[in-house]
C-alpha cells in the first residue's frame, strides 16, 4: 500500500514540475509556503500559526519520506544531506513567516482593540487650535 501511495506521489510531484518549469527546489519553497497559507487561513485561532507551521513541516517531512521510499525503489541511492536540503528550503520562509506572525499578535496581544472612536483627551481638544 505504502509503495502505491509511493508511486501516486511521485507521479503527482513530476506533472507539477512539468506542468510548472519550476525546479525542485522552488517547487519545495512554493509548496512550503502555500500550506503554511493555507491552513493559516482555515485556522484563525489563537496557535493559527504554530498549527500552520506543524502541518508544513508534517508535509514537508512525509513528503522527503515518500521521496526517499521512491528512490529506494527505483535503486538510487541520494546522500541524506539532500533530503535536509529539500527541508531546509521547504521550511526557511514558512518558520519566518510563523515567527514574525506570532511576535506580531503577541505585541498586539497587550494593546487594547478599539471598537469605538477614541475619546479627546481633553475638554478643548476638539476645539480648534486658535480657540484653545
Amino acid at each position: 500500500m505504502f509503495d502505491v501511495v509511493t508511486a501516486a506521489y511521485l507521479g503527482f510531484k513530476l506533472m507539477l514540475l512539468d506542468a510548472t518549469g519550476l525546479s525542485r527546489d522552488a517547487l519545495h519553497i512554493h509548496i512550503g509556503l502555500a500550506i503554511l497559507f493555507a491552513v493559516r487561513l482555515v485556522w484563525q485561532g489563537k496557535r493559527g500559526w504554530l498549527v500552520a507551521w506543524l502541518a508544513t513541516l508534517g508535509f514537508c517531512l512525509a513528503g522527503e519520506v515518500f521521496d526517499w521510499r521512491s528512490e529506494d525503489l527505483r535503486g538510487v541511492d541520494v546522500p541524506l544531506a539532500a533530503h535536509w536540503h529539500d527541508v531546509w528550503n521547504t521550511m526557511l520562509w514558512p518558520s519566518l513567516l510563523a515567527l514574525t506572525g506570532w511576535w506580531l499578535m503577541r505585541q498586539r496581544a497587550g494593546e487594547p482593540i478599539a471598537l469605538s472612536e477614541p475619546k479627546a483627551s481633553s475638554e478643548n481638544a476638539e476645539q480648534p487650535l486658535e480657540q484653545a
